[in-house]
């Protein structure tokens, strides 16, 4: 069966379904999801997981509540060389780290302003499509794909590609929630995401882990061409006590090289996957949590979206009990945002 409305959906067969799989812009995850889970279904919802952070804490602690399964759509984590990064990095292969830096390429955002006013395809129930977001008049620069680089749909490339680069570190350094976060970049639109911007986030000490200063980049780092390193099917530079490991999401390579002459790697400790989706589907079905749970990619997927808070409002210090931006009035303001009348929700 098919429904263009999920409301509908789950109210034919809510009491049929087990789970559910939501693919929509990044604006329209919260509503279907926390609908799915108010009926106690597991959930499988594509990155960032939300539009906000408030958005993001709800599920996360809705599905710890219901014991439900749940899996962000951050499918590299399940490639074995993010494994064996993983690996180099608890095995201290280079050390304690203290710094790293990750990037994602490309110059894509700040897209055209429309200046005329097609008609809304037969197809499409636009009214449906912007959901809680504020009324504006259909344009194919936004629908069905350019949401990606408009605020009030997407959360640009950060939100894009955040949470599949960032896995890397949060994973291998057991990452949770950053005490502080700063971003730079060119002059913030009110509309529209930008074409490259930086973030900083300082994450504190984990059980016997140093503090750890992440930085994030839409654009390649300078740290890069200052050590003559090519970055090219790399996005993620571990900066350790004993060395450094650049990687990207297929390959891996400790640094400087002649130090790691000799080096032999751990043996494997971090399990293959059955496959990324199989791993929910196991869930579902009462095996052990998925590897991208809510539990683990909530906190992953929050900083991404602080990022963009930060590039937008001006950085800082961030209370992860609260959701509170101190000192910083105008983030607050984006950690929970209005929805359109008729969109409200009750959690």
């Amino acid at each position: 069966q098919r429904f263009k409305d999920y409301r509908k959906m789950f109210d034919e067969l809510g009491s049929k379904l087990d789970a559910v799989v939501i693919s929509t812009p990044d604006h329209m995850h919260f509503h279907p999801a926390l609908a799915a889970m108010q009926l106690g279904l597991h959930v499988y919802l594509e990155k960032p997981l939300a539009h906000n952070v408030w958005e993001t804490r709800t599920l996360t602690n809705l599905a710890k509540e219901k014991g439900l399964a749940t899996q962000l759509g951050s499918q590299r984590h399940a490639m074995s060389n993010m494994h064996r990064v993983v690996e180099l990095v608890k095995s201290g292969a280079i050390g304690n780290v203290n710094e790293v830096y990750s990037w994602v390429g490309g110059s894509r955002g700040m897209p055209s302003i429309p200046k005329d006013h097609p008609a809304v395809p037969d197809h499409l129930d636009y009214d449906l499509w912007l959901g809680p977001a504020k009324e504006r008049p259909y344009h194919p620069s936004f629908c069905p794909y350019g949401w990606r680089f408009w605020w009030d749909f997407g959360t640009g490339e950060t939100g894009n590609w955040g949470c599949h680069i960032l896995d890397i570190p949060f994973w291998a350094l057991d990452l949770k929630y950053p005490t502080r976060v700063d971003a730079s970049g060119p002059e913030v639109d009110p509309e529209r995401t930008p074409k490259a911007m930086k973030t900083t986030f300082k994450f504190p000490a984990r059980d016997e882990q140093p503090p750890v200063t992440l930085h994030w980049s839409h654009g390649t780092p300078e740290i890069l061409k200052e050590k003559q390193l090519s970055g090219k099917g790399m996005n993620t530079f571990f900066v350790g006590e004993k060395g450094m490991l650049l990687c990207g999401f297929s390959n891996r390579k400790l640094l400087p090289e002649e130090q790691f002459e000799k080096f032999e790697a751990p043996d494997p400790f971090v399990p293959d996957s059955p496959g990324f989706h199989n791993e929910w589907i196991a869930a579902c079905r009462g095996d052990i949590p998925a590897t991208c749970n809510f539990d683990y990619s909530g906190p992953l997927a929050e900083s991404v979206l602080l990022g963009n808070v930060a590039y937008r409002t001006g950085g800082f210090d961030w209370n992860a009990e609260t959701l509170e931006p101190v000192g910083n009035a105008d983030a607050k303001q984006l950690i929970q945002e209005e929805y359109r009348k008729g969109w409200e929700v009750t959690v």
